[in-house]
């Protein structure tokens, strides 16, 4: 790993990792880091290239990233972690797993997608045209990198889902960005897991925090 992610602890126990979305750092998840370090040892990454983690010099993409959180698990001396991704961070997420099942005692999967296609058009188009006119500009590297992510990622298939066997909970929101169908699809095709949608929009976790973290909760309650 060429780089050192930065990352906040809170609590003991269990390990918890939360994987925050495109843009974002680990401080989206507040309201979790508080909430869950009372039984978890949370620990709230920054994604390289966001927050307080460098760029680094090697690729930027979502299968890079779950590289990047093995190499910490590796730093922490963790066996295995429970993975809360939201959205890019849920991308980041399903491919850790797939990669690394060993390591992975259950997934929170919140608001993520297999492939662009899953987003609403109404979302979509608008970060397709930023795409194409930040990477006519050299100087905007990194915005042209992080907007490459929704464009060109995560391209999941769910064959590859069917292969995920850790406990998993699917959550969004009635609102999301994400094409409701593709939600159920992505439920629908990890063996061991359960749907949960409740009242909000793609960002239940900071809006609507204490519905999430009860189903959240809940959901821990059964692995």
């Amino acid at each position: 790993m060429d780089v050192k992610l930065y990352f906040l602890e809170k609590g003991n126990g269990e390990p918890f990792i939360l994987l925050h979305g495109n843009g974002e750092d680990c401080t989206y998840f507040s309201h979790q880091i508080e909430y869950f370090s009372k039984k978890f040892r949370v620990i709230a990454v920054d994604t390289r290239g966001h927050g307080k983690s460098p760029r680094g010099t090697a690729p930027f993409t979502i299968e890079q990233f779950s590289g990047d959180l093995n190499g910490l698990m590796d730093q922490l001396k963790l066996s295995n972690a429970i993975i809360l991704g939201f959205s890019d961070g849920a991308n980041i997420a399903m491919k850790f797993a797939l990669k690394y099942p060993q390591r992975v005692k259950a997934l929170i999967l919140n608001g993520g997608n297999l492939n662009s296609r899953g987003v609403k058009p109404s979302v979509q188009l608008p970060i397709e045209i930023g795409y194409r006119i930040s990477s006519l500009f050299p100087k905007a590297k990194l915005k042209t990198e992080l907007l490459g992510l929704m464009v060109n990622e995560p391209n999941i298939t769910t064959g590859e889902l069917s292969q995920i066997n850790a406990p998993t909970l699917v959550i969004c929101g009635t609102k999301d960005m994400i094409k409701d169908s593709h939600t159920r699809e992505i439920a629908h095709n990890i063996t061991n897991s359960r749907l949960s949608i409740i009242k909000g929009s793609h960002f239940i976790a900071s809006e609507e925090y204490e519905a999430f973290n009860k189903e959240v909760s809940a959901f821990l309650q059964t692995i």
